[in-house]
């Protein structure tokens, strides 16, 4: 192959083929690639960060457009930390903000009682998850690692896009389902 070392330092092979884009913030991800992925999912919507507060907040008629999702057959689940819970109590002293962990659960919390009756809508407690948000529409993900002492919009975020077995989209899909098993009904 001619000049094997140019093609891979300009075209993406093996693994990190699956990284599309990489943010150092969470908010520094475009709105528009929320709004694409939602738009586009059509077998399954997974939310899987802590409180998914900001998803109310940054997508308006989020619970219509989710309703409607699933009336054309897309499963919806939410994966959200229990605001009672000894790992939010500590997560609240860690970040030391007037906004706290349990009340931007509750916030989500309520706006799920708009889909409470919807068929197709799931939602769950998981206190495992604290330390990792993962957002799954179908074949793509929104991944952030949550940082010491920071709130999840400081922390940086992954684009991810399945293209091989067992590869970084497929570990923390495997993550979201293993967090997902052991969850609690709300």
């Amino acid at each position: 192959m001619l000049w094997p070392e140019a093609i891979r330092n300009t075209v993406k092979t093996g693994p990190d083929r699956e990284v599309l884009s990489v943010y150092p913030y969470r908010s520094a991800c475009p709105k528009s690639i929320w709004r694409n992925l939602i738009s586009s999912a059509v077998g399954e919507i997974t939310l899987a960060g802590y409180t998914n507060y900001f998803l109310w907040l940054e997508h308006p008629n989020l619970a219509k457009v989710l309703r409607r999702k699933t009336e054309q057959g897309c499963k919806v689940r939410f994966l959200v930390g229990d605001p009672d819970s000894e790992v939010t109590r500590r997560r609240e002293e860690i970040e030391s903000v007037p906004l706290t962990v349990s009340t931007r659960i509750r916030i989500t919390l309520a706006e799920l009682e708009q889909l409470r009756d919807v068929p197709g809508v799931e939602a769950r407690f998981s206190d495992e998850h604290i330390a990792m948000s993962a957002f799954r529409f179908d074949s793509e993900m929104l991944v952030t690692p949550h940082l010491a002492k920071l709130v999840g919009h400081d922390s940086p975020m992954l684009h991810l896009k399945r293209h091989q077995d067992d590869g970084l989209f497929d570990r923390f899909a495997y993550h979201i389902s293993e967090l997902w098993s052991a969850g609690r009904a709300i």
